[in-house]
């Protein structure tokens, strides 16, 4: 049984919003990387993208990051050279923060390049950590059991959340 928890209008409302905060945090910046956890994760940044670049003249520059999920500690790739992203503002973004294990490794990656400021967004926040890592940015915070799952769909026509 799906039980929608983030209709189409409510996700676009919520990206709206970390787009706004993202844009007061790093309005310093002339250019921000938008480093997003592969799919569903690079999906989300692109939704962010769209609409940072309607309320900000900051360049953005997008950054696909790629991490096996079963197994973190593999060497991580991003579509971009490490020098596309050194001294620059970044934010690491996934759709959903369950353990937290993708979401630390992606940010030891990034640690190992000096950045001028670097953030996290997430549009779920489950709130079943394993690692100490925060989401800097997030649509909507869950306590869930550790049995229920939350899928996040980015389809062409509609998008939701919903948790079974």
């Amino acid at each position: 049984m799906q039980n929608i928890i983030l209709n189409k209008e409510e996700i676009q409302h919520k990206t709206k919003r970390i787009a706004y905060q993202i844009y007061e945090t790093f309005v310093d910046e002339k250019e921000v990387v938008l480093a997003g956890i592969s799919s569903s994760g690079y999906i989300f940044a692109h939704k962010i993208a769209e609409e940072l670049e309607k309320i900000s003249p900051i360049k953005i520059t997008m950054c696909e990051v790629f991490i096996n999920k079963t197994k973190p500690q593999d060497t991580i790739k991003t579509s971009i050279p490490k020098e596309e992203y050194s001294n620059k503002g970044l934010v690491l973004i996934d759709d959903v923060l369950n353990s937290g294990t993708t979401l630390i490794y992606g940010v030891k990656h990034f640690l190992e390049v000096p950045l001028n400021k670097f953030k996290t967004a997430v549009l779920v926040d489950r709130n079943h950590k394993k690692y100490p890592v925060k989401a800097d940015f997030k649509g909507i915070s869950l306590s869930t059991s550790l049995q229920e799952h939350i899928q996040v769909v980015f389809e062409k026509e509609d998008m939701y959340v919903y948790l079974n």
